[in-house]
Order: C-alpha cells, then structure tokens, then sequence
C-alpha cells in the first residue's frame, strides 16, 4: 500500500511503457490513445454499493474505464458501478488522462458520442473522435 500512495507503482509502469514504445521504435511519450469501457459481473464479495446493473449488456458488477496508447499498452483506469453510462466515466477517465500524460488525441467507439466529445474538446482540448464501424459490420473484425 505504500507504494501506492507514494507513487512507486505508477513510476515504474510509466518507465515499462515508456522502454516498450523506445524498443518499438516509438517516441518515449504516447501522442494517442484509444478509451474504452467493459462491464464485469462482480464477486459475492464486492460491496452492493460499488456493483451496479448495466441494463445494456446485462450485467450486475462494475465497468472499467481503460485508455490504452496505440500499442495497446495501459495510460489509465478507472472502476466504477456497471450502471456508470460510458460518457459519464470516461469524464473522469479522460480527466486523468489529461492530468498524466500528454495525450491530447483519443480514439473512442460510438459508446462516447454526443456532448463528450464537445467537453473534451472545450475543457481538455483533446480531440476525442468517435470511430464508427462501417454499416452491416457485426461485432469485431480483424
């Protein structure tokens, strides 16, 4: 726990991305990132007041906010009650975000649309851009 509050961890996850991304032959520090959220059924053991029910995919537990750099290596997280609406964390998520690193880039699925993208634009000044899937597509595709 002391780790934790004295920042150990968080320095030495920066300094694994960071050596990854140079051994890619990418710049030290990450331009983009690609958010996204996953509702997890919660264990007996989780408190009530931390699950909640995400009507959408049927799930009572808790969501995960991730944002992730291009390589798929981990910049943020954030957990919450399942029943958190995607736009309503990745504020939060996309706060942090902000305050951690450089990103001012962040790709994000339909999930996030509508006024967030203005907030992140107008408070943050990321560019929050909304990837659609083309029409006809089903579920993900390589």
């Amino acid at each position: 726990m002391r780790w934790e509050t004295e920042g150990v961890t968080q320095r030495i996850l920066d300094q694994l991305r960071e050596q990854v991304r140079v051994s890619q032959g990418r710049n030290p520090q990450p331009s983009a990132g690609i958010i996204d959220s996953q509702s997890v059924k919660a264990a007996d053991t989780v408190a009530r007041d931390s699950r909640g029910y995400d009507a959408g995919k049927k799930i009572n537990g808790r969501k995960r906010f991730i944002v992730t750099d291009t390589l798929g290596l981990l910049l943020v997280v954030m957990v919450c009650a399942a029943n958190v609406q995607d736009r309503d964390g990745a504020k939060s998520t996309l706060l942090s975000l902000y305050l951690a690193t450089p990103v001012r880039f962040v790709l994000a699925d339909g999930g996030f649309a509508g006024r967030l993208v203005d907030w992140a634009t107008r408070i943050l000044a990321t560019a929050l851009h909304i990837v659609r899937k083309p029409a006809g597509q089903r579920g993900f595709t390589r």
